[in-house]
């Protein structure tokens, strides 16, 4: 199939119903003019037509405990010989639970799409087959297939399946360049909403790059391509009939479409879809760090002149980068020649990196840029040593006696941290700095969100761990000329982030 024969369809109103889509397009010339207009009404069908066979219905079921327990109806004491006993009976000893029917099956619609005939692979989202003890894949020609799980992947809601190629001839489409999309570019969903399948819709890429708060990679591409219930884990095509997005969610007050949907896009999906075939599981790259973003308060505290990269706010312990190679406040702005513009690019090219490649990162410390070197660890490997560890104990506890015990600074009443303070806020023995005792009510501390029991382990970058350290810390500051005065806190517990406080 041709862009141009797609192009030419989209041009026209291929149903009454779609003249709306044409209104705003028809004063760009390029798209709609006078004698494509007069041509009279078109289609998309040679387009669809040619990808129908691919894109498949999934159909799940999931086998649930009964209702019996506590809370569940007893069967009432019936005299013997009622006439209202097999009544009861069906009713009751019928009913999901008991003895002969321990369960029942809840099902739940959804879509997909082969991408390889010979070995009967198909993708789809995670959430459409979670839980499912049953998976079958029903075909357009109306075929149904057991299908296996091969593997899922939460992070990105991607999951792939497998069918015997021999029991059905396939069809098969590829994955295309999702980063080659425009904004106003044409695509065409086909998919199963609310269980009527081989439905297709068309619309443009409407955004790129969204970002809804569903999981740490995301990337949506947003379209107005109608996508309902039972879309979920069907193809978003491009003008040339490759996918270029695998349709996910949608924004619905109303729980149908909109006209706000969105789709993984293929650029992400791919490597995923790769790994979880070859491994059954997601093999992504770790740098062992932890972010935050870069406000323009931060950049001006680092002395940078724009806000962009991510900053570390920690380093996890026995990472890959627990040698020195980076530090908790440097600003992260390029990570193996890709510009990191804001704090969630990082999460998201690291783990498309190969685990143990070494790799070139751009960070910026103290006000100057400079380039190391790192190798990758695993995220999943990551993950389960982040989750024991307590941040970056790269600090200097100075070896000076403090000359005041507590001091008062920028709405903070900040003292000494020893095992009285330690005892009294619970905090952990591996912190080190000044303990923050007290936070004025209104102050600018507050509204940061600052409070007592967070430990200062550094300001302006370097380590403090009296409370003189800290007066005299934010009294260079201000002999400095600077607005900000930006503080690493540690939790309780060692977690860090920064902080940054007007001065004036």
């Amino acid at each position: 199939m041709t862009s141009n024969r797609f192009l030419r369809a989209a041009r026209r109103s291929f149903t009454a119903g779609a003249a709306a889509l044409l209104i705003g397009a028809a004063t760009v010339p390029s798209l709609v003019t006078p004698a494509a207009a007069a041509d009279g009404p078109a289609s998309v069908a040679d387009l669809a037509q040619g990808l129908l066979g691919a894109v498949v219905n999934i159909s799940t079921s999931q086998r649930v405990k009964g209702t019996e327990g506590p809370g569940a109806v007893p069967m009432p004491q019936l005299p013997e010989g009622s006439p209202f006993q097999d009544f009861f009976d069906d009713f009751f000893k019928n009913r999901p639970g008991e003895q002969g029917n321990p369960s029942q099956k809840v099902q739940s619609l959804g879509s997909g799409f082969v991408v390889d005939a010979e070995q009967g692979i198909v993708v789809t989202n995670n959430h459409v087959i979670a839980d499912a003890d049953d998976i079958e894949v029903n075909f357009s020609d109306g075929v149904t297939l057991k299908a296996t799980l091969v593997g899922t992947d939460t992070k990105t809601d991607v999951a792939v399946l497998k069918v015997d190629p021999k029991g059905h001839k396939l069809t098969a489409v590829k994955f295309g360049d999702s980063s080659k999309m425009r904004v106003g570019d044409w695509v065409m969903a086909i998919g199963n909403p609310f269980g009527l399948g081989g439905t297709v819709t068309v619309g443009i890429v409407s955004a790129r790059n969204r970002d809804i708060n569903s999981g740490p990679y995301d990337d949506f591409i947003q379209t107005d391509a109608a996508i309902n219930r039972g879309n979920s884990g069907g193809p978003l095509f491009n003008s040339d009939g490759e996918v270029i997005g695998i349709n996910t969610a949608i924004i619905s007050p109303s729980g149908g479409s909109i006209g706000i949907g969105f789709s993984i896009p293929s650029q992400l999906a791919l490597g995923v879809v790769d790994q979880l075939r070859q491994f059954g599981e997601t093999r992504r790259g770790w740098l062992g760090v932890r972010i935050q973003p870069v406000t323009d308060d931060i950049a001006e505290s680092l002395g940078m002149a724009t806000a962009k990269g991510a900053l570390v706010a920690g380093v996890i312990k026995g990472g890959p980068v627990d040698n020195g190679t980076i530090l908790a406040g440097d600003v992260i702005i390029k990570f193996d020649g890709r510009d990191v513009n804001e704090m969630r690019d990082l999460p998201r090219v690291v783990a498309e990196s190969t685990v143990g490649k070494a790799v070139d990162v751009v960070i910026v410390r103290k006000g100057v840029e400079q380039t190391v070197k790192v190798t990758l660890g695993r995220l999943e490997d990551g993950e389960k040593l982040a989750s024991g560890e307590n941040g970056n104990t790269e600090k200097d506890n100075g070896d000076e006696a403090p000359a005041v015990s507590t001091v008062s600074v920028l709405g903070m009443t900040v003292g000494e941290l020893n095992d009285e303070t330690r005892t009294k806020f619970g905090i952990a023995a591996e912190v080190s700095g000044v303990v923050i005792t007290d936070v004025a009510k209104d102050s600018a501390a507050a509204e940061r969100g600052i409070q007592a029991g967070e430990v200062i382990t550094e300001i302006a970058q370097e380590s403090v761990a009296t409370p003189k350290d800290v007066m005299d810390r934010i009294a260079a500051l201000k002999e400095q000329g600077r607005k900000n005065a930006l503080l690493m806190l540690a939790s309780k517990t060692g977690e860090l982030r920064f902080v940054t406080i007007r001065m004036d």
